[in-house]
């Protein structure tokens, strides 16, 4: 009898786990859209656009590919429950990276990754225990959403004692963000996890909010984006449509689309860059030259920039962007991790000439 009530009495001395208060995340700040008009919380694209933009354009925009939720919290663990957009499949991307989320703790200066949430296999509503046995302390999070599906709904999971609020720090920067406008590369194509995209990882290393507007195969110089982005007061903004765009788009519309940002910010730097010397292309003669004919025309209209006197723009090679051994890409095409980071570090030193 004695042993029972000695294991009762040491039983209930026990630390309770798994038993998380979950909470909506709609209070918490939200960064990386580049409009708050949107037509729910967790999307890019503001709502007047619905009928403005191309369908695939406008449905992209449903994608929360660069959105970031920052909150501190004392909790010895973390946990999400998410509801999907539509629970995207991709047989050539994780499903992590397509509709998972990554956790980052800020410590001593510098973001650290703390885990992934890995999505359900097929399942719209998703639940899952992010990190656990955590020392208590408050920390401050960053929580980046997926790269290619949309989310509904957002809880997080806390310690029944535990709190969570609003970041204390200003980190990243949100002042003059870095406005970056692309093709399915830019969205995240194909990072295990969207803390991999290279937007994502160029945002931890300068401490500064980037906005990816990168639309799968759907960066074609549609006129109503470069408005959008005129709306904001960028510190650097980085065109990176190259591979969605064809030479006779480039040719009718990418002098156009640049002038639209211009006007609104005449002395922001404006970033040209590259169609990628993709691996496939070593042996896809067709590949090769359509890629040279694409940057023949950038370079041909970026010139023209030039001598009409434009200023603060740069036109940045592709040719080191992912290294010369062909191990980069998932499919000739898209990136790896390994090519995000790559690219990453290619674009941190020429970055940093232009931001403060």
């Amino acid at each position: 009898m004695r042993a029972i009530l000695l294991s009762f009495i040491l039983f209930l001395a026990l630390p309770v786990f798994g038993q998380l208060k979950y909470q909506s995340a709609d209070a918490l700040p939200l960064f990386g859209k580049i409009s708050d008009q949107t037509e729910t919380r967790y999307e890019r694209l503001p709502a007047v656009l619905r009928t403005v933009s191309r369908p695939p354009v406008w449905n992209l925009g449903k994608n929360t590919a660069g959105l970031y939720l920052r909150f501190r919290s004392n909790s010895t663990t973390i946990g999400l429950k998410w509801t999907l957009y539509k629970n995207n499949t991709m047989t050539h991307m994780t499903p992590t990276g397509i509709k998972g989320f990554d956790l980052y703790c800020f410590e001593k200066g510098t973001w650290h990754f703390v885990n992934s949430a890995q999505p359900a296999a097929n399942a719209m509503n998703n639940e899952r225990t992010v990190v656990s046995n955590m020392d208590g302390s408050e920390k401050e999070f960053m929580l980046y959403f997926p790269l290619y599906d949309g989310v509904t709904a957002l809880q997080i999971g806390i310690d029944s004692t535990a709190t969570i609020a609003s970041p204390a720090l200003a980190v990243p920067l949100y002042d003059k963000p870095v406005i970056c406008y692309g093709t399915s590369i830019l969205q995240g194509g194909c990072a295990t996890r969207p803390g991999m995209a290279h937007t994502n990882i160029l945002s931890r290393r300068f401490n500064r909010e980037f906005i990816n507007l990168g639309f799968s195969g759907n960066g074609q110089l549609d006129y109503e984006i470069a408005e959008l982005i005129a709306t904001r007061e960028p510190s650097l903004v980085i065109l990176d449509f190259v591979p969605n765009a064809s030479v006779e788009q480039m040719q009718e519309k990418m002098e156009n689309f640049y002038f639209i940002i211009r006007k609104k910010n005449p002395q922001v730097p404006i970033l040209f860059i590259e169609d990628p010397r993709f691996p496939q292309g070593k042996y896809n003669l067709t590949m090769r030259r359509e890629v040279e004919a694409k940057n023949a025309k950038l370079h041909e209209v970026f010139n023209r920039l030039k001598a009409k006197g434009e200023q603060n723009i740069a036109l940045i090679s592709s040719e080191p962007m992912i290294g010369t051994d062909g191990e980069a890409t998932v499919d000739g095409i898209h990136f790896t991790d390994l090519g995000f980071m790559r690219y990453a570090d290619y674009l941190e030193p020429i970055i940093k000439k232009y931001i403060k």
